[in-house]
């Protein structure tokens, strides 16, 4: 959930470490620091700083030159926010410095142990035990020293080590934490995030569990941590350094949601298949036998995946008849749940590296499942993992914040659906329905984005508020909890999201003026049932915000959404409550990129 950047070159690498720290800033946010050395200088130099990236840059001296360097945005795990507790950690003889993401579990024993041998520590952090272990080691190889360390640590890492005897070299390794490579002209790269690499060079390797490299200046090598080399030939990604601009906007967040109508062009490109009413689909590994044979679909994700996982569902039950449900994946690895061999699982993950979802796909695997990944990102960890899946294709996200990414996975499990369906009992006539329903969302969506202006408005009015209910049936109630989520994560307020059929059995005792409800209304067959939930609520005073087809004559206030067909109308519903929140969030001055407590990416449990 930190950010990792390192450079060994010839070029004066603070600026290029500080550069690469504001671009991995969204994985993180308490406290950066840097360390510098080159083959002529005296040892490592480090400085750290609590607070943002900019905090950081205003500490770092005038004549801070090196040409090889590691450095780290936090988020905190183990100590609260401050300078010590900051990356890099470094030995007391300034030798060793180390930067690292995941969590040491039996850091608290080795602690234990190295100060009974006289260590003294200097943070409350998990990572200082890698530093002074590496530090007492006596193997003569700084690969060896790190590699005799990770021996004796159980727990998830991405590490990068520096070392003043060996200033020619970066040694890092992987486990459970992701590590890429960027290989450039007589110079090399490491983040954690391509991210922080595209600005310098597209050809990535990206490391695998157990994997670690050594990287000089003209030359990389990766081997396993028990020593034995490996192959990793590079592969050239697709985004470009532009892509992580703000392109004129003032967030990230209102960038990333206004990219949504190109998003889902892109995820729906080359994929349709006119001629049988269908889609092409050739990363799933599944021929038509296979899915035949599919009786039930599990789909496991975290947050904003899983309630993209929820919508999925729906859609597949609906088109291709078989049973699917959705569940957090958190929670599945803990349960010891039952693997049915003709279950398809399917694992949903933006970064393709979340920790809950990369374990239950590991575990799966081990059970002899079959496992889909849904990923943003081409090379992470699940689609590496997973026997097949697809890329949603929604381009760099950059805030905290998933918008654009949430409506192409969405878009993503609609194909999904269709494929299921047409291999199954969907006829010609419906398949077309869907495609011709697909084709429409991107004019939609940039349709729904007009009304922004109008939605501002609405924002104002409901920002005083301290708490919000969201309501929705069956389509509506993902489309409510996720609208619930986006409020809480980014605003501060309070909400929460129930089924509009559950109102009497219980939150019906919540209702008052000035707790303000958020109706997800699709002009579908529970049309009258979702207009009954609000007679419910405006006989008890309540203030209701209908996002429908058509006004609502009950409602305080609508927000009318194009119409689609019924199976899709969830993805446009979520679309203007991504800007109500947004607008919410902006009215109460909130960090709308990078909100209190939250990371992008969540490899750690």
């Amino acid at each position: 959930m930190c950010g990792i950047v390192g450079y060994i070159g010839k070029r004066d690498v603070a600026p290029l470490l500080l550069e690469g720290l504001q671009r991995l800033e969204y994985r993180g946010y308490d406290s950066a620091g840097i360390v510098v050395t080159s083959p002529k200088a005296a040892g490592l130099k480090m400085v750290k700083a609590k607070g943002r990236v900019r905090d950081l840059e205003a500490k770092v001296p005038a004549r801070f030159k090196g040409t090889t360097g590691i450095a780290h945005t936090r988020w905190a795990t183990h100590g609260a926010p401050s300078d010590a507790n900051a990356h890099p950690h470094m030995s007391a003889d300034h030798k060793v410095a180390v930067v690292h993401n995941g969590i040491i579990d039996n850091a608290a024993d080795l602690r234990r142990k190295l100060e009974a041998d006289g260590v003294e520590f200097l943070s409350e952090t998990d990572t200082e035990v890698l530093v002074h272990l590496i530090a007492r080691s006596e193997a003569e190889k700084l690969e060896d020293k790190v590699r005799e360390t990770l021996r004796v640590i159980e727990g998830t890492y991405g590490i990068a080590v520096m070392h003043a005897d060996f200033p020619e070299r970066i040694v890092v390794a992987r486990n459970g934490s992701p590590v890429v490579l960027g290989i450039g002209e007589k110079e090399m790269f490491v983040a954690s995030d391509i991210a922080a690499l595209v600005a310098h060079t597209r050809q990535i390797v990206t490391l695998d569990d157990g994997e670690m490299a050594t990287l000089k200046a003209d030359d990389f090598r990766t081997y396993t941590t028990e020593g034995t080399r490996t192959t990793s030939e590079p592969t050239t990604v697709e985004w470009e350094a532009a892509s992580y601009d703000m392109g004129g906007h003032d967030t990230y967040m209102h960038k990333e949601i206004h990219e949504q109508a190109e998003a889902v062009d892109r995820v729906l490109r080359g994929r349709i298949d006119d001629r049988f009413s269908t889609v092409h689909l050739g990363g799933l590994n599944l021929d038509a036998r296979d899915a035949r044979a599919v009786r039930r679909v599990k789909i496991l994700g975290c947050g904003t995946s899983y309630h993209a996982g929820q919508i999925g569902a729906q859609m597949i039950e609906e088109l291709a008849r078989i049973p699917a449900d959705a569940e957090p994946a958190s929670e599945f690895r803990y349960r010891n749940a039952v693997v049915d061999p003709d279950t398809l699982y399917i694992a949903v993950s933006q970064s393709g590296e979340t920790y809950d979802v990369l374990a239950a796909v590991q575990e799966l695997k081990r059970k002899g499942a079959r496992v889909l990944g849904i990923v943003n990102v081409v090379g992470s960890a699940i689609a590496r993992e997973a026997d097949g899946g697809m890329y949603v294709h929604a381009g760099p996200e950059v805030c905290v914040v998933s918008t654009k990414c949430f409506t192409n996975t969405c878009v993503a499990f609609a194909l999904l659906a269709l494929h299921l369906g047409r291999t199954r009992d969907l006829s010609v006539r419906d398949g077309k329905r869907i495609i011709e329903g697909l084709r429409k969302l991107p004019a939609q969506i940039a349709e729904m984005l007009e009304q922004e202006e109008d939605i501002k408005k609405l924002a104002a009015q409901y920002a005083d508020a301290r708490s919000m209910l969201f309501i929705g049936r069956v389509r509506g109630y993902p489309v409510a909890r996720e609208a619930s989520l986006k409020l809480k994560e980014v605003s501060y307020i309070h909400a929460e999201a129930y089924p509009a059929s559950e109102l009497k059995h219980g939150p019906l005792a919540l209702i008052e003026p000035a707790l303000p409800t958020v109706a997800i209304v699709p002009d579908d067959d529970l049309l009258e049932k979702n207009r009954a939930a609000m007679e419910e609520i405006k006989a008890r005073s309540g203030q209701i915000l209908a996002v429908a087809h058509q006004e609502q004559e009950k409602a305080d206030h609508t927000i009318v959404v194009p119409k689609n067909e019924d199976e899709l109308d969830p993805i446009l519903m979520g679309i203007p409550l991504q800007l109500l929140a947004y607008h919410t969030a902006l009215a109460l001055g909130r960090d709308i990129d990078k909100p209190r407590n939250l990371a992008k990416s969540v490899t750690v449990e």
